[in-house]
């Protein structure tokens, strides 16, 4: 039922559609199932209730993206990738190649050195 507090009698709500046409009741002065909620109101009470859900919804959203991009940034911390483990062994592997060759520099020229007696 669709009260019109204007006119003051009570019509078939028309289910086919949301609102209610103008010329069958104002808005301001309709009144939805019992007679003291205005649908005006009800409308705007709706709107607000629907509104603060998708934020809240919204903002749930954002919070779990946020605690995955975390999770995900301190896992790779944790755990290095297969670029770093292959640079961190190829480095290790030039620094051992370095050290040689500075050992058989030294003793080429500690043996030069023996040579023409400057030791």
């Amino acid at each position: 039922c669709l009260w019109c507090a204007s006119s003051g009698r009570c019509v078939e709500y028309p289910v086919r559609r949301v609102l209610p046409r103008a010329d069958l009741c104002e808005l301001r002065s309709a009144r939805w199932g019992v007679c003291w909620v205005n649908f005006e109101a009800l409308i705007i009470a709706m709107s607000v209730v629907g509104g603060t859900i998708l934020i809240m919804l919204g903002v749930c959203c954002c919070c779990c993206c946020c605690k995955k991009k975390s999770k995900k940034q301190a896992l790779l911390s944790v755990r290095p990738d297969k670029d770093e483990e292959r640079a961190a062994r190829e480095r290790e592997k030039r620094r051992v190649r370095q050290e040689e060759r500075r050992a058989e520099m030294k003793s080429r020229h500690d043996e030069i050195r023996r040579k023409y007696g400057t030791v």
